[in-house]
Parts: structure tokens; sequence; C-alpha cells
């Protein structure tokens, strides 16, 4: 499937350089920013579910781990770290929707850009001809709920993105459309 055949990837205009005057006289060909235009495209609503699931599987391992130090030696300090590890894995899952609803991504002509974050926003665009590696992961419990994640590797270790919370026929598809895309992007460097 070719990049006009998709309908899941928007046709974005490309913004034309604007003439800026730069010291002494000269001009200079400066790009404009780019606007972030386009609708971003959301992970499943059962990513929420799949969330809380391993939060809960965490808590009880808290308190597994509490109860077996009180037994085995009989202190009670134990119960303090537990209670607050339990209430910093209360407050998480309290803002758990409302994080997985930040979580988007846009199919851009030139790059896949990835967004997520509520109060500390991570905003990334990966250019398609840099994309090294794009792996499909599917935890037990996501892929109980039909669902998987994407890691996108470039050769920047920093620029790593894992988008999680995909249908896994979405995932797929969206993976073989980026290994095309990113193979035909790197022909041309």
């Amino acid at each position: 499937m070719t990049h006009q055949e998709n309908p899941a990837i928007p046709e974005l205009p490309v913004p034309e350089p604007v003439s800026e005057a730069v010291g002494l006289g000269a001009v200079v060909d400066v790009p404009r920013r780019v606007e972030v235009a386009g609708e971003w495209r959301r992970v499943s609503p059962k990513y929420i579910l799949v969330d809380l699931i391993g939060e809960a599987i965490f808590a009880l391992i808290v308190i597994a781990v509490a109860v077996l130090w009180a037994v085995l030696f009989e202190q009670t300090w134990q119960w303090w770290v537990m209670g607050a590890l339990l209430l910093v894995t209360a407050l998480g899952a309290a803002i758990t929707p409302r994080r997985i609803r930040s979580i988007g991504y846009q199919l851009r002509e030139d790059d896949l850009l990835f967004r997520r974050g509520i109060m500390w926003t991570r905003m990334v665009a990966v250019p398609y001809g840099r994309m090294q590696l794009i792996d499909i992961n599917r935890g037990p419990v996501a892929r109980a709920f039909g669902l998987a994640e994407l890691k996108f590797v470039t050769a920047s270790a920093a620029s790593a993105i894992v988008l999680p919370g995909l249908p896994e026929d979405e995932a797929e598809q969206l993976r073989d459309h980026l290994v095309t895309v990113a193979e035909s992007r790197r022909t041309g460097l």
C-alpha cells in the first residue's frame, strides 16, 4: 500500500521558508515552525485497564513482601514503607485514565509525531528515514485484551519511542507501513 492509498495518513502541506534578515543585511531562508495540524490517533481505551491491572499486580507484590518481612523479622517499619508505596500507586492509578488518553501519534508526510504526558509533555518527531527498527511487543495482560506496543528505534538511543495500547491488527499494519516508508526514505539518503 502506498502513502497515498492509506487513508490513515493525512496529507499535510509543508510550510514554505520565510526570508529573514540576519546581521549586516544578509537574507537567509529560515523554515517556519511546522504547525501540528491534523487528527491525533489515540491508543485503545482498553489500555487503561491493562495499565491498572499492572499497578494492581505491583500493589499485591508490595503487600506480599511487607507481610513476609513482618512474619520473618517481626519488625513494623515495613508497614510505613508499604503504606507509602501503596499511596503512590493509588495516586498513579487515579490519573491513569487521563495519562493514557494523552498518548497519541500522527503520521505526517516526512515523520511520525508522537506525544505523551500530562504535566511533562513529551513530543517527538521521528523521521521515517531514521527508523532502524520497529518492534512489536505483546505482554501477557495486553495480549489477553488484544493489544500490543510498537517500539521505534533510531540511531540515537534517546529517541526510542514506545507506543503502547494499540490493537494488534493496527500495530501490525502500522509496523508494515512504517517499514515500507522507512526503506524508501533510506534509499533516498
